[in-house]
């Protein structure tokens, strides 16, 4: 049994909530001059997903930190073709994200574990990785489609042979995706498009591992095991074996029952500055975690595009509201033209009605919408005093 260390500080269950907020990027000034750049290094990776509702989720997350930054800035700021160095390459993090170009040596511990695995859901037919490799050498960036497609079955999309092929390289780490073209990963290979000094495996497992665990502790600031594996999907006895040479320290949280550790830096001077009020994505890495979620902000978060209709309490993609360091309601948005649509409102008692109203009139602009529509309140008292709100702030 592992012996842990003492916790070198007590932290009260608001100081954490605040370390952690910072730490996101949401309590202080936000870093503008290194603009969607700097929140991916900051944050550490950017969960990517195919929904989109007022925007894609990798849009939101700088939108979030930053403000009404403009969308074409944020696809600039990840995949600017040709960039010199390149900024950002996709692989699978916390899910499929995107990560700075400076952290693809410490991904060397799972591409070696993709190269090693033994059984795949899809099946490689013979010779397609080398010709999908021959392919972008001598015609390269290519999207799937120019590589050869995707096969239409009667159900649903199924995967070519050159797609299966030109994922599997993607996994190894021969290819990467170097932008996105209508949602499209546009491939090359990664002897192209990663700089030379980065493009090496040299790092050990031990050292992949030890470097990831300090990076999550510094974008979540502070953190139980659970938190510090789940940033990367690492496996809690990963953590374990390298958390003692990762430059956290233990620290004891009011409220939570398991051990935690902080960012030294996170607890050198206490958090202040201004709050954001925002509306958050459900793929945000500040509420991704759902147990973190709750623990912090004693809010239950729960993604429920993939749950069946009827069976929806909040609504296909409801968007967290952040405001005043805390998590006060939710909003399942739309748009129609020119009008974002609030399908369903929740707001955590009338105090809440300002910030909800504040955060939709701010998102609405940033997409270019002039009007917002209400069309329901969970609490029907709450409606007109939203709707009178969101008049005097649209006025």
């Amino acid at each position: 049994m592992t012996t842990l260390p003492r916790p070198s500080t007590d932290l009260s269950a608001a100081e954490a909530r605040r370390i952690a907020l910072r730490a996101q990027g949401f309590l202080g000034a936000p870093d503008r001059r290194s603009g969607v750049r700097g929140v991916l290094r900051h944050l550490g990776a950017v969960q990517l997903d195919t929904i989109s509702v007022l925007a894609r989720s990798h849009e939101l997350i700088p939108y979030a930190r930053l403000g009404a930054v403009g969308r074409a800035t944020v696809e600039d700021a990840y995949w600017k073709p040709g960039a010199e160095p390149p900024r950002a390459f996709e692989y699978w993090s916390h899910a499929a994200c995107l990560l700075p170009i400076e952290e693809w040596p410490h991904f060397a511990f799972r591409r070696r574990a993709y190269r090693a695995r033994p059984h795949w859901n899809h099946e490689l037919p013979y010779g397609a990785y080398d010709q999908v490799v021959k392919q972008l050498r001598a015609q390269g960036p290519l999207t799937a489609t120019d590589l050869g497609g995707a096969k239409r079955t009667s159900e649903w999309w199924d995967w070519s042979g050159a797609k299966v092929a030109v994922e599997r390289a993607l996994m190894y780490g021969e290819v990467v995706c170097v932008e996105r073209r209508g949602w499209k990963r546009v491939y090359d290979l990664a002897e192209r498009a990663i700089p030379t000094a980065l493009l090496h495996d040299e790092l050990d497992d031990a050292e992949c591992l030890r470097r990831l665990v300090g990076l999550a502790g510094r974008s979540l600031g502070v953190g139980t095991r659970a938190d510090l594996a789940d940033y990367h999907r690492l496996k809690g006895e990963q953590v374990d074996a390298v958390i003692a040479d990762s430059g956290l320290v233990p620290v004891a949280v009011e409220g939570w029952s398991k051990p935690a550790w902080a960012d030294p830096e996170a607890l050198a001077a206490p958090p202040r500055g201004r709050h954001r009020t925002t509306l958050l994505s459900p793929f945000d890495s500040l509420v991704w975690e759902r147990a973190r979620t709750e623990r912090i902000f004693g809010f239950t978060h729960r993604l429920e595009a993939y749950v069946p209709k009827p069976k929806r309490v909040h609504g296909y993609f409801a968007m967290p509201v952040l405001a005043g360091g805390r998590l006060v309601g939710r909003v399942d948005p739309a748009r129609e033209g020119r009008t974002l649509v609030a399908k369903q409102v929740t707001l955590d008692g009338p105090k809440a009605v300002p910030a909800v109203a504040q955060a939709l009139v701010e998102a609405a602009g940033w997409v270019d919408c002039t009007d917002v529509r209400v069309e329901r309140v969970d609490a029907p008292e709450l409606r007109e005093p939203l709707t009178a709100e969101l008049s005097r702030a649209l006025a």
